[in-house]
C-alpha cells in the first residue's frame, strides 16, 4: 500500500466517523452505527428512542421542502444581569451551531397545511429559555393569532437560563400569557415534546397545547429525579418522567413516532380547519 492510498483510507475513515459517529443510546445503552441512525431518522433501532436533533434537521424532517420562512432572525441576547462571560458563551455557541439563539421560528407548510412553527435546539445552551427565546415564542403566538394560523412548537429545553436570572423566569409568565390569549381567540396550538423537555419550559407553554404530542422514550419533567425523591422521601417509578409514563397518567395526549410526525400534525391541522370552517 502506497502512502497516498494509506492517506486516503485514513482520511475516509476520519471523515465518516466525524460525519456519522456511532450512537450509544441513553435509554437501552446499545450502540448503533451512525449511518444506520441517519437512515432511521436518528431513532434508535433497538428501543425506539428518538434522539436529539438540531433545529434545522427538525425543520427539514417536518416542513414541506423550501416552505420554511424564518421570522425574528436577527433577534439576539444581551446580558441583562451582567453575568460574567455570558456574551462570550453566546458568541461561541452562535459560531458553533450557526444559530442566533436556542429557537428558530417562522411559517411553513406541512403536507400543504400552513402554520407557524417554532423549534427549540438543545445544542444551544440546552435550549434554556432566556429573554430572546421567550420573546420569539411569544411573537410566534402573536403572528399565528394575526394570520389565523395554527402553531406547532417542538420543545426541547433544560429550563430557565440562569445567566439571565429573574429575566429568564419572567418568560414563563409571558409565554403562558401569549398561549392563553391565542387559545381564547380559537387558535390551534400543537405541542411536540422532544428530548429533553424540562424545567420552566415544561411548567409554562410546553404543557399548554390543545394537543400535546411526545416522541417515544423522551424525558419530560420539571425537577430532576434526585431532587423530587429527596423532597418527598419516596422512590419514584423506573419510567418516571418518560413520555410513556406521562401518557399513562394523562399528561400527554399521544406518542407519535418520528416517521409519522408530519402526517399526524397535518391531520390535526386539517381536522381543526374543518371544525372551525
Amino acid at each position: 500500500m502506497t502512502m497516498e492510498e494509506l492517506f486516503k483510507q485514513v482520511t475516509k475513515k476520519f471523515y465518516n466517523e466525524e460525519k456519522d459517529p456511532d450512537f450509544k443510546c441513553p435509554r437501552c445503552q446499545k450502540t448503533t452505527p451512525g449511518k444506520t441512525m441517519q437512515e432511521n431518522m436518528q431513532v434508535c433501532p433497538n428501543c425506539g428512542y428518538s434522539s436529539r436533533l438540531t433545529a434545522r434537521d427538525r425543520l427539514r424532517m417536518t416542513c414541506d421542502k423550501d416552505s420554511f420562512i424564518e421570522t425574528e432572525a436577527g433577534m439576539t441576547s444581551l446580558n441583562p444581569i451582567d453575568f460574567p462571560g455570558y456574551e462570550d458563551k453566546i458568541a461561541e455557541l452562535r459560531e458553533k451551531t450557526g444559530l442566533p439563539e436556542a429557537v428558530l421560528t417562522g411559517t411553513c407548510t406541512i403536507h400543504n397545511e400552513k402554520c407557524v412553527i417554532a423549534v427549540m435546539d438543545s445544542h444551544f445552551m440546552m435550549a434554556s429559555m432566556g429573554s430572546v427565546v421567550g420573546e420569539k415564542i411569544t411573537r410566534a403566538f402573536e403572528l399565528a393569532g394575526r394570520e389565523k394560523l395554527p402553531i406547532v412548537i417542538f420543545t426541547a429545553s433544560g429550563g430557565a437560563r440562569m445567566q439571565e436570572g429573574l429575566v429568564s423566569l419572567m418568560q414563563m409568565a409571558k409565554t403562558s400569557g401569549a398561549a392563553a390569549k391565542f387559545s381564547e381567540e380559537g387558535g390551534l396550538y400543537i405541542t411536540v415534546l422532544t428530548d429533553p423537555t424540562t424545567g420552566g419550559v415544561t411548567a409554562s407553554f410546553a404543557s399548554l397545547g390543545d394537543v400535546i404530542i411526545a416522541e417515544p422514550k423522551v424525558l419530560v419533567g420539571f425537577a430532576g429525579r434526585r431532587v423530587i425523591e429527596g423532597t418527598i422521601k419516596q422512590q419514584l417509578p423506573e419510567d418516571f418522567q418518560s413520555a410513556e409514563f406521562l401518557l399513562e397518567n394523562g399528561f400527554v395526549d399521544m406518542i407519535v413516532e418520528r416517521r409519522n410526525m408530519r402526517r399526524t400534525i397535518a391531520h390535526l391541522i386539517r381536522l381543526h380547519r374543518k371544525e372551525v370552517g
